[in-house]
């Protein structure tokens, strides 16, 4: 093989490598709108699912001072940072959408674009992070009125983080859980997501999330045979410690977005 024969099969290379990056790069640009979309009506429907009787599920806002400081780093307008001040008490917002739609409706729409992404990135809301994931809670309303907790949280199970939803009313008691990801045992930690597992947890308060070898004390939760790790990666370290942070951030404790 010569030396321009190499030069040649190189070129091809590259622009076939050029190639594939540019047809990737399309693709991903065409469908990840619509993968964003068809995720956030998944989310959606798990959040409905977790408590049916609300006919709202809003998002907590809160906008420290050190938050709106990094957005005057910035360049952010002294104007907005002023509007997102008088936005401050009203922490009860359905979504990011919505909270966009009310500081447009302030300032006009075109003064918000310029720092939409922005906004977006450096305002967080409903957030925290247990095990360093990051998870979201929720308040849900009925008729206006707060009925209960939407939230998300993982457990560290044998094998895998538990990617947990619940939901719990006013006063902390448990109405419905959800397993939405794990990698744990199949035969043994996958019956976490059996029906006769999760619905276990309804009704029960923090003092009666603990876990119960013996399958004699039915006030608590009984675990799986086998996979025991697993059952206290649900029960003790994701739902009981979302519940206390939760009872945490809306006492005012815990800045959102904080570990």
């Amino acid at each position: 093989m010569t030396f321009k024969d190499i030069l040649k099969i190189t070129f091809n290379l590259v622009v076939l490598y050029l190639a594939g990056g540019l047809l990737l790069a399309a693709v991903y640009a065409k469908t990840s709108p619509i993968i964003y979309k068809n995720n956030e009506l998944e989310k959606a429907r798990a959040l409905k699912e977790m408590m049916p009787e609300a006919d709202e599920i809003c998002y907590i806002f809160e906008f420290t001072d050190e938050r709106l400081n990094k957005l005057r780093d910035k360049g952010v307008p002294e104007e907005i940072i002023n509007k997102l001040k008088e936005l401050q008490n009203e922490k009860m917002i359905k979504g990011k959408e919505e909270f966009f739609k009310t500081l447009e409706e302030m300032l006009g729409a075109e003064a918000v674009e310029n720092y939409k992404s922005l906004l977006f990135k450096t305002l967080k809301a409903n957030d925290w992070y247990p095990h360093g994931k990051h998870a979201e809670y929720f308040i849900t309303k009925k008729d206006g009125q707060v009925i209960g907790y939407i939230v998300q949280t993982f457990g560290k199970g044998y094998s895998s983080y538990i990617n947990i939803l619940f939901s719990v009313d006013t006063g902390f008691i448990v109405q419905k859980i959800e397993i939405l990801h794990h990698a744990e045992t199949p035969g043994l930690g996958d019956e976490i997501e059996l029906d006769w597992f999760k619905n276990q947890f309804k009704g029960k308060d923090i003092e009666h999330l603990k876990v119960d070898k013996t399958g004699t004390k039915k006030e608590y939760i009984q675990a799986i045979t086998g996979a025991t790790i697993s059952t206290r990666a649900v029960s003790e370290d994701g739902i009981k410690n979302g519940i206390l942070f939760l009872q945490k951030a809306l006492k005012g404790e815990v800045e959102h977005g904080s570990a």
